[in-house]
């Protein structure tokens, strides 16, 4: 296999075959030393992480297009931590969406003289772009078109799409009584079309059961508990 990117949170090789693969890792973001999926920096390791990542990642996948929402995915070894996947082009360098149903997290460092932690957002979505140099800065919809990221109808695509994903993403949590805060995702071209790639995982949203924050490692014991 060849490397063709070293990531916080997984690897990502050429198989050779067409396909790519995603290797998986036990790392965490954070600031100061607080877990923070939205950071950049890796603060440390959390034991299984990856594999639960994966295990989530993969069932949320075979949701989507069994609803008929496209995603890159095609198969998933969770014992190697190891998902398959079709190759995409990104828009860029690369942009983050997330979907915010509550105010938390860096849009309370952003906003906070006007929104209190926990606010209703009711399926915000903004969107990044992926630059840790720069601090992921926020970017709205013309300035996708002025730097030829993304075409209008692009966005508005996208955007429908990063809602439609997260509230059945809300609507599975929901039957564990958990309570999703907000998501990211990351979208990207394959085989010309605008799709869901990367990972849907708890590394990657905020959850609350009873009114408290829930671990990014105890999304997916919770969710795929039978």
């Amino acid at each position: 296999m060849k490397l063709i990117y070293k990531g916080k949170s997984k690897d990502v090789f050429d198989i050779g075959d067409g396909n790519y693969l995603f290797q998986f890792k036990d790392d965490v973001t954070g600031t100061d030393g607080i877990i923070d999926p939205g950071a950049n920096e890796v603060i440390g390791q959390v034991d299984g992480l990856g594999r639960e990542n994966l295990r989530l990642t993969e069932y949320f996948y075979r949701l989507l297009n069994s609803k008929g929402i496209p995603t890159h995915f095609v198969s998933a070894d969770i014992n190697k931590k190891q998902m398959v996947v079709r190759p995409a082009t990104l828009f860029g360098k690369g942009v983050e969406v997330i979907v915010r149903l509550r105010a938390t997290g860096s849009f309370i460092r952003r906003f906070g003289d006007y929104i209190k932690d926990g606010d209703n957002l009711d399926y915000f979505v903004e969107t990044t772009l992926k630059d840790d140099r720069r601090g992921d800065p926020f970017i709205t919809k013309e300035i996708h078109e002025v730097l030829g990221i993304l075409k209008s109808e692009e966005y508005e695509t996208l955007v429908s799409l990063a809602k439609q994903i997260t509230k059945i993403v809300s609507v599975e949590l929901a039957k564990k009584r958990l309570e999703l805060w907000d998501i990211k995702y990351e979208f990207a071209r394959v085989d010309g079309k605008i799709m869901l790639v990367d990972e849907i995982s708890g590394g990657c949203m905020r959850a609350f059961k009873d009114g408290k924050p829930v671990p990014a490692l105890d999304i997916a014991d919770i969710l795929l508990r039978k």
